[in-house]
């Protein structure tokens, strides 16, 4: 890190802390700090729901994804056109003729005072825990670049986050996400142009591509029915439609979007925009962690592991670590020749293609068997599980991205995780001080009681968020591990919704029972791994609304008869 890289990170900071107070001037209202005063246009709102779904753990963990899984990552979006024309077509209209601020105010209205409160009650859980999620990913990006502990970056990315979320609102987090979006993807292109120069100059990017073919890694469809397998066509065309229904039309975070937009037209338009353009987005994103995993093929000396080796104080773990280190190095410049005579059968067209592509898959394997190897050991010296994938994207850019560059990409990520974050946490806010502060205990509340105590709950869930992100960030794969939290909770939300709209006859007593039955069932799925985490948001919503619809017309206390 250069004084540049460092002048560009603080300006780039003290902008979005201005910016925050200048918004705030304009949402003294809880109209104004809660929904902008419904006065957004279309592509400000697109450009902000695509930010908070592109955050730093898309561009750390996505990235880590694609370099030791490939593409199959994306057939997770393949519902989302289907999921935003649905939504366009029901939850947009209907949130906007109801007039609320937040989507458990709409049940309230359709079932009763319980039911808002429990949905909003698991929406702060799940949100809460997400949030977490989301801080953590450049917490682990800080700590990397500065070799400060997690504790102190997590305490840096959430108190900045916070701090602009708390003066400006919903409006200064639109606003921000729009110019933080244009950051983001700056810093993809220049990380996708990199990448393909750093390739050595006998190697094409054509050659570096069916390189990374030839492991799987190019493989973006598997038709697979096996339910356990987590990312196939039929999880993203089906268990992913459920995710993406409850995430975009249940998820106060998103539905707080579209609620700001000036009319139903704008609110439309910002969800097809995202329909359009999320997917090619994400099969970008995860390229470029697949050309990170071409570049190391052929890179001198890669690293056997991408961090924790500092962590190794027994003198034992130590040396086994070195002679697993310079074994690796063997392996890997094996890898490299036989990647490179790979590279040339495939120019000559020869019979000798296969046995290069079987020679360079046998060197890999030897390279992977030995950072299996070297996890191992470090999950047995500190006592808990170890996963790199979130360090590759950030170690690279650290050593191999140019002066200036490195700024730009380190703000890209900051740009990425504060923009979901901090809608996050005004969703968060929005819900504690109006679902529960203002209907349960302050119902009287004046317009400056409820922006000051919006205000107060945003200091809480960031401190709340920054407390969960010190064990979020050993947890694996962020990407995935966000995307379980969310399924845990998701589908029984979502039945929710479906029986307020498409059973008149449903009524609070069997949208609570099927809320919590449904939320039961797929706590137990997730805690068995019967399937894979996908599935649990259509097991969840089928079970609510079966559940809610046979209670709604069931007898209950004395006779009563349910509508």
């Amino acid at each position: 890190m250069t004084a540049l890289d460092w002048a560009v990170i603080a300006a780039y900071f003290a902008y979005l802390i201005v910016d925050g107070l200048r918004a705030g001037r304009r949402g003294q209202t809880s109209d104004g700090y809660f929904r902008a005063d419904r006065s957004l246009g279309w592509w400000t709102v697109g450009l902000s729901v695509m930010a908070t779904q592109l955050s730093a753990i898309t561009l750390v963990g996505a990235t880590g994804q694609g370099y030791t899984d490939g593409l199959r990552f994306v057939q997770f979006y393949f519902a989302l056109p289907i999921a935003m024309v649905i939504l366009c077509v029901t939850a947009v209209p209907g949130f906007h003729r109801a007039n609320v601020f937040t989507a458990y105010e709409f049940l309230e209205r359709r079932f009763d005072a319980r039911t808002r409160a429990l949905t909003s009650l698991f929406f702060l859980l799940s949100r809460g825990l997400a949030t977490s999620v989301v801080i953590a990913a450049p917490a682990v990006v800080l700590s990397v670049v500065l070799g400060w502990p997690e504790t102190f970056t997590v305490l840096a990315m959430g108190v900045v986050t916070t701090l602009y979320t708390v003066l400006g609102g919903v409006r200064a987090v639109a606003w921000n996400d729009v110019k933080q979006m244009v950051v983001i993807l700056v810093g993809l292109a220049a990380m996708l142009g990199l990448l393909v120069v750093k390739l050595p100059p006998s190697v094409s990017l054509w050659d570096g591509l069916h390189v990374a073919g030839a492991t799987g890694r190019l493989t973006a469809v598997v038709w697979s029915l096996d339910w356990r397998e987590k990312y196939t066509v039929w999880s993203g065309l089906l268990a992913s439609l459920f995710l993406f229904l409850s995430y975009f039309g249940c998820d106060q975070s998103q539905v707080q979007r579209y609620l700001a937009a000036a009319s139903v037209d704008a609110a439309r338009r910002s969800l097809l925009l995202n329909a359009f353009v999320k997917i090619p987005l994400q099969a970008a994103v995860l390229l470029i962690g697949v050309l990170m995993f071409v570049f190391y093929v052929f890179a001198p000396a890669p690293p056997l592991v991408f961090a924790g080796k500092a962590e190794l104080t027994d003198e034992t773990a130590r040396q086994t670590y070195a002679q697993l280190a310079a074994d690796y190095a063997v392996a890997t410049d094996e890898r490299r020749q036989a990647a490179l005579r790979y590279v040339a059968a495939r120019r000559e067209h020869g019979a000798a293609v296969a046995a290069a592509e079987t020679a360079f898959l046998e060197a890999q394997a030897r390279c992977d068997a030995l950072h299996r190897a070297a996890t191992k050991l470090l999950s047995g010296t500190t006592g808990r599980p170890y996963d790199d994938t979130n360090h590759i994207f950030p170690t690279f850019v650290l050593s191999q991205l140019p002066t200036g560059l490195v700024g730009l990409m380190l703000a890209a990520i900051f740009a990425a995780a504060m923009s979901t974050s901090a809608g996050e946490l005004n969703a968060l806010a929005t819900t504690t001080a109006l679902d529960m502060y203002h209907r349960w205990w302050a119902p009287e509340a004046s317009e400056v009681e409820l922006v000051r105590f919006g205000r107060l709950a945003t200091v809480f869930w960031g401190g709340w968020a920054c407390v969960g992100a010190l064990y979020a960030t050993h947890l694996g794969s962020l990407i995935e591990v966000v995307n379980r939290f969310g399924s845990w909770f998701y589908g029984a939300l979502l039945g929710v919704f479906v029986l307020a709209v498409a059973d008149p006859r449903a009524d609070g007593r069997g949208a609570v029972s099927g809320l919590l039955l449904g939320m039961g069932v797929v706590w137990v799925l997730a805690a068995t791994n019967l399937v894979a985490f996908l599935w649990l948001n259509a097991v969840g919503c089928l079970v609510t609304c079966v559940v809610g619809v046979i209670v709604s017309r069931i007898r209950w206390f004395g006779g009563q008869e349910k509508r």
